[in-house]
């Protein structure tokens, strides 16, 4: 860290590739989180995934000795499901998601329907089913305004990429020339919602990801310190291709337990 940079007072930190990936705590994780509760250092956990509820992803760190709480995972889906309550409260929406989008949209207080919605709302699916983005093409034809969790293309898995938001978000938009309105990473709306939820300052506070083009920039437009970590998606050698940079790059998180 230079000298003149002082020690962030809040963390938000990416959670695969950052904190875990595919079921393994990453080095140095289990020590960065002991040690932000041992100071008492507010810190949020964020994915763009929207498919699991917090509860699951708490579960999900503990069962690999990541101590964290369902109240310090901030996901895509409880992001968008804030963002819509605060534009228009106690609205409907048809969903193309998960448990974690869906529970994420109750708990504000939104009904769920496929008969004439304000919104169509996009996430992560397991199964993406013909049937329901035909439904979603026709709504959005009719009116309903479309949002979508998170950007992202591919997602994931131990037999390659797999289809995930952005990829049928494009779809939708193809068959209807309406594109969505996207609120997951890079879209700084879930950082700050993010620090509103901890009460943490922008000017205090650092990001850690593992994606230049999700993480990194979001942390830029956002105001916050960035680090990247090379135990994900971006390789060293590939910062060159980006027109901004983040403060550090560091082999894991482990390096940066100093910083705390």
């Amino acid at each position: 860290m230079p000298d003149t940079q002082e020690q962030p007072e809040a963390w938000l930190l990416d959670m695969d590739g950052v904190l875990i990936h595919e079921e393994v705590a990453l080095p140095g994780a289990e020590e960065f989180i002991d040690r932000l509760q041992q100071q008492k250092q507010e810190f949020l956990v964020l994915t763009n995934n929207s498919i699991y509820t917090r509860r699951d992803l708490s579960a999900r760190l503990s069962d690999v000795g990541l101590n964290v709480r369902e109240e310090q995972i901030w996901t895509s889906a409880v992001a968008t499901a804030e963002f819509l309550s605060n534009q228009v409260p106690d609205a409907s929406a048809y969903v193309i998601g998960e448990a974690g989008l869906k529970t994420a949209l109750h708990k504000v207080g939104y009904t769920l329907t496929d008969t004439n919605p304000d919104f169509v709302v996009l996430g992560e699916s397991r199964t993406y089913s013909f049937q329901n983005i035909t439904r979603a093409v026709q709504l959005i034809d009719q009116g309903a305004r479309f949002v979508a969790t998170n950007p992202d293309a591919t997602g994931p898995s131990p037999e390659g990429p797999l289809p995930a938001t952005g990829s049928v978000a494009a779809l939708l938009t193809e068959a209807t020339g309406n594109e969505p309105y996207f609120i997951g990473k890079p879209n700084p709306v879930m950082i700050r919602s993010g620090l509103n939820r901890i009460g943490a300052h922008s000017a205090s506070t650092a990001m850690v990801g593992d994606r230049m083009d999700t993480d990194v920039v979001a942390g830029i437009e956002a105001g916050l310190t960035t680090y990247l970590v090379l135990t994900g998606s971006t390789d060293r050698d590939e910062l060159t291709r980006f027109a901004y940079r983040p403060e550090d790059v560091v082999d894991s998180i482990a390096e940066l337990i100093e910083y705390i």
